[in-house]
């Protein structure tokens, strides 16, 4: 086997890549040779390093999969077989090898390739994903699809980096294993899943497994011993025992999967033997690969969490002494309030534990994880389950606070309903990634839980516009008897200093930020600081909403009937969203003061960078400024059309 040196830093300069730059599409990678796939190996990661320092983005899982992408698209007949990659990070490689490897510079940009694989984008993203554990769904709708049109095209689910931890997974499994298809998944084991135990043996036992031999014998014992069902039972339970013996798959196989594995995920003529073998075989099948996260980029190897994704690597600035009195310290990001937050009422109150479906770096609750090891429960990516836990926990009188994504909270919808809510139970919400993403893109996107919490009843809905109300909304939450939740963006506030000191706010009561006439602009947390710099260039009102449920409708009533125009500015979709709430208030109280909704479009909202995004979608400072005036001037033009036709 060729080895090559594993890398050391992220290389600056673009590497030479004689043989990846014949590859363009899938098919002229099978026209090399199988002792040339090493060398392509070695260049389609060095690429990756490079691209992924010149635009920023996920890698770590990427470097893992570079052998198996490779093999995959040299065993079969890819577009029409369907490669479906689940976590979709993986896929980068994946993207380089199928048309798109100069655009890979640009990838999460507005005009660049997404971070996941997107159908849209090219015929060989089989399915998009950003979400994980969809995989094994989504190959086996296209696997019955391929039966049903009488095609011999395979479907392929790679699953990985966590995924198969997913309920949603093993409802795949199930379903597959009861109506066989033909089709393959494939578990990237790279430490976050099941196994580590590797080794030639292993190879050796998966390339028998695999083989035609083993499963004609196969085939041929169960058609002999058909007639006679107690040693047909017996042989079966004997080549569980000998499999579950030697590889960890008897669960699979309970499931109706032919399990193969574990192999290790970087032996290229293991991979491309056992994929040819399983490429023949009928029914469905599961291979078990081991991989190494980070492989073959020395820091990621040792600190793959760290490495899981990285920023643009920019050129180093000259060292310039300044005085230490004006260096500025930096802001914290919301997250970093909510773990500061989360380890000092944990201080205070014993009941409080901390939960979060494996966002633990994402969410800060690495502080709290290691002071409070026995109250903090990471449930790996189990959205559902890690809601009903803690409906589970409140029940016999304990504070869960759930640490969770705004998107990732859209796939335990049914759980916040029925376990939470209609029980009333003391559970805390701490919303992350709120409103746009950013280099993410859509299915990242925080766009709809205004929407989708608004019309929950028992649910207390809080959005700060600054770090300070961030700590003192989620102590609210807190203090609150029944389902609270505080939604909040990524990144950085406004730099406001937080207050030690935690107070409860008063349920439903918004602050006056300044004074103004004919026009009110109501704004929902993030958007503040946009909406100051447009209110005070229209001489306008304006209103820290604060709290989304229940709104401050005395405020509201106050406004409309002083002012001539209301505005509500909110990070959500406009469709039923807090500006929605506001209208259905003032039509339940024949209020007819004009209103318009400012938010985020009836429409999927493409990745790149967050204040562009904004900008795009009206919601900068200069957006607002200009919609708004642009309604009164034609709310003029009406007016003034209906008085000449009156006349």
């Amino acid at each position: 086997m060729h080895t090559f040196p594993i890398f050391q830093e992220i290389p600056l300069l673009r590497p030479n890549t004689p043989l990846l730059d014949k590859v363009s599409e899938p098919f002229q990678l099978r026209l090399l040779s199988e002792e040339q796939l090493a060398q392509l190996s070695h260049e389609l990661r060095s690429f990756l390093l490079y691209s992924v320092g010149q635009s920023g983005g996920h890698f770590g899982a990427g470097l893992g999969v570079i052998e198996l992408t490779i093999a995959l698209h040299y065993t079969f007949n890819t577009p029409d077989d369907r490669l479906v990659w689940d976590v979709g990070h993986q896929a980068y490689p994946h993207k380089i090898l199928t048309g798109r490897r100069e655009q890979m510079l640009k990838i999460r940009k507005h005009d660049g390739p997404a971070a996941f694989p997107a159908r849209d984008e090219s015929v060989y993203d089989a399915f998009g994903v950003g979400h994980s554990s969809t995989s094994i769904s989504a190959a086996l709708g296209m696997a019955i699809a391929a039966k049903l049109k009488n095609t011999s095209r395979r479907s392929i689910a790679i699953i990985g980096d966590g995924a198969l931890t997913a309920g949603m997974a093993f409802e795949a499994l199930s379903h597959a294993g009861d109506i066989a298809p033909d089709m393959l998944v494939i578990l990237n084991d790279n430490d976050m899943a099941i196994s580590n135990n590797v080794g030639g043996l292993k190879n050796h036992l998966a390339r028998i497994l695999s083989g035609k031999t083993y499963n004609h014998m196969r085939d041929s014992g169960k058609k002999v011993l058909s007639s006679t069902p107690n040693l047909m039972e017996f042989a079966k339970r004997t080549e569980e025992h000998v499999k579950g013996l030697m590889a960890p798959g008897i669960l699979f196989e309970e499931l109706g999967f032919n399990y193969i594995g574990p192999i290790d995920g970087h032996d290229l003529p293991t991979l491309l033997r056992t994929l040819e073998n399983m490429k023949e075989l009928k029914g469905p099948q599961f291979l078990h690969i081991i991989t190494k996260k980070g492989k073959g980029f020395a820091p990621a190897e040792l600190d793959p969490v760290g490495y899981h994704a990285i920023n643009k690597i920019e050129p180093k600035p000259p060292v310039v002494e300044v005085e230490l009195q004006h260096v500025k310290t930096p802001k914290p990001k919301y997250a970093n309030v909510f773990g500061q937050w989360l380890c000092d009422i944990a201080a205070q109150d014993e009941r409080v534990v901390g939960i979060t479906p494996a966002m633990r770096e994402g969410s800060d609750l690495i502080k709290f994880s290691e002071f409070y090891p026995k109250r903090y429960f990471d449930v790996a990516i189990a959205e559902q389950h890690a809601v009903t836990l803690a409906a589970g926990l409140a029940c016999e009188g304990m504070k869960p606070v759930v640490a969770i994504y705004s998107t990732f909270l859209q796939r335990a919808y049914d759980q916040l309903i029925h376990d939470v809510a209609i029980q009333n139970l003391d559970v805390l919400f701490a919303i992350d990634r709120a409103g746009l993403v950013g280099e993410d893109g859509a299915t990242h996107a925080g766009s709809f839980d205004l929407s989708f919490l608004r019309c929950i009843p028992n649910m207390l809905i809080m959005a700060p516009s600054d770090e300070n109300e961030l700590r003192q909304m989620l102590f609210t939450g807190h203090s609150y008897n029944g389902p609270a939740s505080v939604r909040y963006p990524r990144g950085n506030g406004p730099g406001v200093a937080i207050e030690p000191e935690m107070s409860v706010l008063k349920i439903g009561k918004s602050r006056r930020i300044n004074e103004g006439k004919q026009i009110a602009i109501l704004s929902f947390g993030s958007m503040l600081e946009p909406a100051k710099t447009a209110a005070k260039n229209l001489g306008a009102s304006l209103i820290d909403m604060r709290f989304i449920k229940p709104l401050d409708t005395q405020i509201i009533q106050s406004l409309a009937l002083t002012h001539e125009l209301l505005v509500t500015i909110e990070e959500n979709v406009v469709a039923g969203g807090a500006g929605s709430g506001v209208s259905e208030y003032l039509r339940s109280e024949d209020i007819n003061t004009p209103i318009i909704h400012l938010g985020l479009p009836d429409s999927f909202v493409a990745h790149g960078k967050p204040a562009d995004l904004l900008k795009q979608c009206g919601l900068d400072a200069k957006g607002i400024q200009v919609k708004i005036e642009h309604h009164i001037s034609q709310q003029r033009t009406d007016y003034s059309s209906l008085g000449a036709s009156s006349s």
